[in-house]
């Protein structure tokens, strides 16, 4: 027998689960206790939700009672720091099962009853924005109980941050977190990606090929709220790679009300066919937009970046292409000039060699640029080949890798020290000219009396 074949002990391991309620428990345990091991992992999911900095302690099926049921919710976690301590139940979801609103509810008296501040709910739906909960529940009973709502996605992409970014003090509790993400990625684990688009995508995107689609069609919020949570997990997937807080970019009044996001994007699918998004990325250039166009089945992203303010219009073009030596030859370059809705463009590869197409009134001086690349967009709603979801994905990285990473916004030269004119020396006279030199000018030369001669007289 081969050492190949072997199997390397895991601290988690992944073989031996049967069934989801086996999954989730494990998944369950696997996470609180390295919480309580990896004092930095513990802190860095627990501090966002409202914890104090402390000593961390889980528990896993404690039960309760309300009325005459008794409840084990998932785990519980509480964070102790001096006479302080917050306390939160929580709840976990694995594979495609999906948060039940009654038993959250039920969580949520349990933990008003007790005097818990909040609790917390773990599975791979992903909510459309940042601070929404993917499943509806009575407001009245959030007055005097918070409710989370973590992706296993948000989970990992912590832990992958935490480890290799962040940085983790002990070595041992490095590995520790380290047996987390191996398990955590592992397919048996049931902490999965983004995977389904929705069982009103086919219907909703042949609409908009037909031109029928209308604003109340059923399924057409479900298609702009999925869309909204991929760019939540395209934007967490990003940030794993680059170390990164990757956001999707939302107005003040968006958050506050996600109904008027959510018009906007029905609006702009009814009427142009079209789904948008942007992503924020520290440190870079500009804002990552991402638009598909169900009708031109065409995925685009771009960046807009703002033009040398100094320099001759065609210096200013030159400028960008210098940042795009390394970019596609497909890649689309737009020059807009101030108080211009539409701007000149051409693909990198004929501006590279004619810089002045993109300048069709020379005396203009472009205030714009705007950098796209286009992909073919995948119609199916799942992962895979063909697929909406891995098409996104890849032209997002693409466009990021090969493109805006390389950009940098322009800064004017520092203005320079005025040098002090240097003054003129005396000017050079010439041997024969000197000053003891005899001039027709000059009178009888005095007589100097000799003092050795006037004394030998005497």
């Amino acid at each position: 027998m081969t050492e190949e074949s072997w199997h390397e002990a895991r601290l988690i391991p992944t073989s031996g689960i049967n069934g989801a309620e086996e999954q989730e428990r494990r998944a369950t345990s696997a996470l609180l206790a390295v919480m309580t091991a990896v004092k930095e992992f513990g802190r860095s999911l627990t501090k966002p939700l409202g914890a104090p900095a402390g000593a961390v302690e889980t528990y896993i099926e404690v039960p309760f009672q309300l009325g005459e049921q008794r409840l084990y919710p998932d785990g519980l976690i509480r964070v102790s720091r001096g006479q302080r301590s917050w306390t939160a139940l929580v709840e976990v979801k694995t594979s495609n099962n999906e948060l039940q609103a009654q038993q959250l509810e039920n969580y949520l008296d349990i933990a008003r009853e007790n005097g818990f501040d909040a609790v917390i709910t773990i599975s791979n739906e992903i909510a459309p924005m940042a601070g929404q909960h993917p499943t509806k529940v009575d407001k009245r009973k959030l007055r005097k109980v918070a409710l989370h709502h973590l992706p296993w996605t948000k989970v990992l992409t912590e832990a992958v941050m935490q480890q290799e970014f962040r940085g983790v003090a002990d070595p041992d509790q490095a590995w520790i977190l380290g047996e987390l993400i191996r398990y955590l990625e592992h397919p048996r684990s049931g902490a999965m990606e983004f995977e389904d688009m929705g069982e009103s995508w086919v219907s909703v995107r042949d609409s908009v090929q037909a031109g029928t689609l209308r604003a109340g069609d059923k399924g057409v919020s479900e298609v702009v709220s999925r869309f909204d949570a991929l760019l939540r997990f395209v934007s967490l997937r990003l940030g794993r790679q680059l170390g990164a807080e990757v956001t999707p970019m939302m107005t003040r009044r968006e958050l506050e009300e996600p109904s008027i996001r959510q018009s906007a994007l029905i609006e702009g699918l009814v009427a142009n066919g079209s789904l948008t998004g942007e992503m924020r990325i520290p440190d870079t250039i500009g804002t990552l937009v991402i638009t598909a166009d169900l009708r031109a089945r065409t995925l685009t992203c771009h960046v807009d970046v703002d033009a040398p303010r100094e320099g001759r219009p065609k210096t200013r073009v030159n400028w960008v292409l210098r940042q795009l030596k390394k970019a596609p030859d497909r890649v689309r370059l737009e020059a807009f000039t101030a108080r211009s809705r539409s701007g000149a463009a051409e693909l990198l590869s004929v501006a590279r060699e004619h810089p002045e197409l993109l300048l069709p009134d020379p005396v203009k001086e472009p205030r714009t640029f705007r950098i796209a690349l286009s992909a073919p967009m995948g119609i199916k709603r799942g992962r895979g080949r063909g697929c909406f979801i891995d098409s996104v994905i890849d032209l997002v990285d693409t466009f990021y890798a090969e493109v805006m990473q390389d950009l940098h916004a322009w800064s004017a030269a520092p203005p320079r020290m005025r040098t002090e004119p240097v003054p003129d020396a005396e000017p050079a006279v010439a041997s024969d000219l000197s000053s003891t030199s005899l001039s027709s000018q000059d009178g009888p030369e005095p007589v100097v009396p000799d003092p050795v001669a006037a004394a030998t007289s005497r």
